[in-house]
């Protein structure tokens, strides 16, 4: 298990845990980042990633990243 923002770019990923406070892991489930769902790197530039999840494509920070893990 690592954090997705250590994930390869154009890899697809099963998120497989979800940290941070209830109201982080909220948000996040509302971008479409639930345990089991996929995801895809698209790209990373400085810790901070953009991502496929549910047919969509989201920019998140490094901080959050982190508490995605793959």
């Amino acid at each position: 298990m690592l954090p997705l923002s250590l994930a390869a770019p154009g890899e697809e990923n099963t998120i497989k845990r979800i940290g941070g406070s209830p109201e982080v892991r909220l948000h996040l489930e509302n971008l479409g980042f639930v345990v089991g769902g996929r995801v895809t790197v698209v790209s990373a530039l400085a810790g901070n990633v953009i991502v496929n999840v549910k047919e969509s494509r989201v920019a998140v920070s490094e901080e959050m990243a982190r508490k995605i893990m793959v």
